[in-house]
């Protein structure tokens, strides 16, 4: 096996971005190296026949497609300063050949590769690509189109604004389970092979989970995730039942790059519209962080196309003469798309029909050459409309002695590509919607002595860098019609004009001063923000795996907006039927205590949540009740109250100011609430009485003035959320709690009686009471020297839920109440381990590592490799017979 001569990349005309250029920055550690994280390698395996020896063997060849993106690679491992590392998926293995053994089982070597077989085979992709940085991820399976399923069904049409069919949704919950598999076990191959300082580059929409699953497992990794495909508008992208999730993952960057400036808008409407998170033009703002958003088109190796194209000797220049002769007295028009819905090869062929009827002076004098490979299977009607429409051309204009289009379905050899982009007359390019249209680069390039004309959707990515080209609405087929016409009647000036702007465009945007911008640009903003503190998901495979291996578990939530969604009308917000039965199952086991520490009264919380196994605490903490207790203990009852007085009189000037407000009377704290106020009156109103209450009751009484969702609260400083955290926690584990004890101390209690799992849920500024306090009792447990858990934690995890956009000492966050259920009931064993992303081990088959299915399939293996030695064996026994019968 020899390098691969396809792989080879051309080196940047400028300066490029280098790890000496930050060399002398305080905060820059960087390593010096590139993981550069893929969908596929850009080499294939395949099954070859050796026909003298009789054995299938495996090989290595070039893929065809992304070839700007792998030229990135190749720039960045043969021509740059950093040390690139290539991680990405092997691709379906070419197993087409089935080995058949003498005793009639038939084994798919490409399911039953044993670490030999792999090892091998890893050698040759090292070898193909001319580097020893080549990490392959194995995913061995027998339907290895499963991990395509979601991406190319589910999000391609989504952000191709193609909407999918009603269904049960179970076909598309088994492609979620894969999609979110996929995403772990790239997790786990770059764990491997990756050091502090890093830079991680991610490349399109098969891995949107990555970057915070990456986030979990290295908070201060460098993070770049690039979409080479459009972005869809939020009223498209909220269609996705898993829209949350998938920007979340996405978030986890600190760099996410567009191909156009309407896709960049997209995505930062998503972010404020479906997650409410504040954005600016080019921020978003999240988790206690600032992610960058930016727009940068890829180019292509502008040096290498052209050197290809022109080479002597290459053959090309012998196809250029050969389709010149074989079209003499002919305008060609060029085409290459893939046969799917959004390349609109439809609406070309109905173009060219149109012009046809409409210049008949051109009929016989234009030939359209249409190349087309296999689109996504969703797509297959499209095949059939271009074959109906391309014979109904071609009879109604067409002769013996003419053929109006000349289709070819097939991948054509890249000389013969190159040829034909040379001798064409005009490329048409139709695209209703594309990220970036690498071909239209490819042509001008090609053109660069002919100077023929491109026409170009103004619908593709490459409209933004390409926007002097002769721009076309794929949706107006006389218009298209009309611009064919009047580009075949440019001048030769005006087309040397013309390819002279495009060339200029073309070779200024480089894929190497792409990259070379995105690594910069990535570390840049990494090295602003990473002074903050992050707040990633919560990794809930892990919480799992704490939970499992804990024996005395705290459950703290709070409630409005943690167990159930905020709504307009307080009474609304009553349990659902999930949460109930959830909680019933985690309160049934008796290594569980489960806390609702909820603003509510008494009697919401005894309404609502008095007939479970759970305790209760009301008002923020100014009253309590046990776990199988009746009766509430009142915390406050030895303090002065009289500010409650002061205090209704103003809620009841601010009431009488803003429409729609209301004052809500509780047993210790008074609220002010203005949600179902206009928003701006409100708002104002709320600012005011904050100010008055802050400058009046605050100084007079020991009182806390709290600014909550939408409302405002007073209640005695001495009591909130975080003391009854600090007294539930240090309390032994399982015994009835002493309410009348006002003191709690880290080490009063034995640490075999310390609870060793404690999950804290809260979405308002009242619950970051409870997550200090958590913070504070770890810290202690820390000094005091307490035992760590096998996974090197106290297995604590205050989490923050809802929009992150503030600042939160949290570890963690879930987006929604909705994902809290879904995690509760991840622990309920009521929800799949792979509903949602986190650090799981996988086998290279998928499967859960050391799980049932995982040692059924090493048996499998080994099995295999038994039958491949027997059968290796027996062919040399009867080599060697065949050889003494002769003698």
């Amino acid at each position: 096996m020899t390098e691969i001569e396809e792989l080879k990349a051309y080196p940047a005309d400028c300066s490029t971005v280098s790890p000496k250029d930050y060399a002398n920055h305080t905060h820059a550690k960087l390593s010096g190296r590139i993981l550069n994280v893929m969908t596929t390698l850009p080499t294939q395996i395949i099954s070859n026949y050796d026909p003298s020896s009789g054995d299938y063997l495996w090989d290595v060849e070039a893929v065809r497609g992304n070839s700007a993106l792998y030229s990135s690679q190749h720039f960045l491992d043969q021509h740059s300063d950093w040390e690139s590392h290539l991680i990405a998926w092997t691709g379906e293995i070419n197993a087409s050949k089935v080995t058949r053994w003498q005793n009639g089982d038939n084994v798919d070597d490409a399911l039953y590769l044993v670490d030999e077989d792999k090892q091998e085979l890893e050698a040759k992709l090292r070898e193909a690509n001319g580097s020893e940085n080549i990490h392959p991820v194995w995913l061995l399976r027998r339907d290895q189109s499963r991990w395509r399923k979601y991406a190319e069904k589910v999000l391609w049409p989504v952000f191709h604004y193609i909407q999918g069919q009603p269904s049960d949704g179970k076909e598309e919950a088994e492609a979620w389970h894969d999609y979110v598999k996929f995403n772990e076990v790239y997790l786990n191959k770059i764990k491997s092979v990756y050091k502090p300082g890093d830079v991680i580059l991610i490349h399109d929409y098969y891995l949107l989970l990555l970057p915070q699953l990456l986030r979990m497992e290295f908070p201060d990794a460098y993070i770049g995730l690039f979409l080479h495909i459009p972005f869809p508008s939020s009223e498209y992208f909220r269609c996705l039942s898993k829209r949350t999730q998938l920007l979340d993952g996405m978030l986890g960057a600190d760099k996410i790059g567009f191909q156009s400036g309407s896709f960049q808008r997209h995505f930062l409407s998503c972010c404020a519209r479906l997650l409410g998170f504040e954005v600016t033009s080019d921020k978003v703002f999240a988790f206690g962080t600032t992610i960058s958003v930016e727009t940068l088109p890829i180019g292509v190796d502008t040096k290498k196309i052209e050197h290809d194209a022109f080479l002597p000797d290459s053959g090309i220049e012998e196809k250029v003469t050969a389709l010149k002769e074989l079209y003499k007295g002919k305008k060609i028009i060029v085409g290459r798309d893939r046969l799917d819905k959004v390349r609109g090869v439809v609406q070309k062929l109905e173009a060219f029909g149109m012009f046809l009827e409409m210049y008949p002076e051109w009929r016989e004098k234009v030939v359209l050459i249409q190349v087309s490979s296999p689109g996504f299977t969703h797509s297959a009607n499209v095949e059939s409309k271009v074959t109906e429409l391309i014979n109904q051309i071609n009879s109604q204009y067409g002769n013996l002695n003419y053929t109006p289009i000349l289709h070819y379905q097939m991948m054509i050899p890249k000389d013969e590509y190159l040829a034909l982009l040379r001798v064409a007359d005009l490329a048409l390019i139709t695209s209703v919607r594309d990220g970036m249209n690498t071909t239209a680069f490819e042509f001008v390039i090609c053109q660069k002595y002919n100077s023929s004309p491109l026409v170009l959707s103004e619908f593709t990515g490459t409209a933004s860098v390409l926007n002097e080209a002769i721009l076309i609405n794929p949706w107006d087929t006389v218009g298209i019609a009309k611009t064919i016409n009047e580009a075949f009647l440019l001048s030769d000036k005006e087309k040397q004009q013309l390819e002279a702007r495009l060339y200029e465009k073309v070779t200024s945007n480089t894929v190497q001063n792409w990259i070379s911008t995105f690594i910069r640009d990535v570390i840049d903003h990494s090295l602003v923000t990473h002074v903050t503190n992050y707040t990633p998901t919560l990794n809930r495979p892990l919480l799992l795996k704490n939970y499992l291996n804990s024996s005395r578990r705290l459950f703290l939530f709070d409630y409005d907006g943690t167990l159930t969604p905020i709504v307009k009308e307080p009474a609304a917000a009553i349990p659902s039927d999930k949460l109930n039965r959830i909680l019933d199952v985690l309160a049934a086991d008796p290594k569980n205590q489960i806390w609702i520490i909820s603003g509510r009264d008494q009697a919401f919380l005894d309404k609502w949540m008095g007939d479970k196994n759970v305790g209760l605490s009301a008002e923020h903490g100014c009253f309590m009740k046990d776990l199988g207790s009746k009766e509430w203990v009142n915390l406050a009852a030895s303090f002065d109250m009289s500010w409650q007085a002061k205090v209704e009189e103003v809620y009841k000037d601010y009431t009488e100011k803003t429409p729609g407000s209301h004052i809500e009377r509780k047993k210790v704290a008074l609220t002010w609430h203005y949600r179902r106020a206009d928003p701006e009156l409100g708002n104002y109103q709320a600012a005011k009485c904050l100010h008055q209450l802050n400058e009046t009751i605050a100084k007079e009484y020991d009182c806390e003035v709290m600014a909550g969702k939408a409302n405002i609260e007073v209640r005695p400083k001495f009591l909130n959320k975080g003391e009854i955290v600090k007294r539930l926690v240090l309390h032994p584990h399982g015994s009835k709690q002493d309410l009348h004890n006002e003191h709690c101390h880290s080490d009063a209690t034995a640490a075999d009686q310390l609870p060793d799992f404690v999950l804290c849920l809260g979405d308002d500024l009242t619950d970051e009471d409870m997550f200090r306090s958590l913070k504070t009792i770890e810290a202690e447990w820390t000094e005091q020297g307490l035992p760590k858990n096998e996974f090197g934690s106290y297995g604590v995890y205050p989490v923050a839920v809802g929009p992150a956009s503030k600042q939160t000492v949290a570890t963690s966050h879930l987006n929604e109440p909705s994902q809290v259920l879904e995690t509760l009931g991840l622990l309920a064993g009521q929800v799949s381990l792979f509903e949602s992303a986190g650090t799981v081990e996988l086998d290279d088959r998928g499967h859960l590592a050391n799980s049932e299915s995982s040692e059924r399939s090493k048996t499998a293996i080994e099995r295999a490799a038994s039958l491949r030695r027997k059968a290796s064996l027996d062919k040399e026994m009867n080599k060697k017979t065949s050889t003494n019968g002769k003698i």
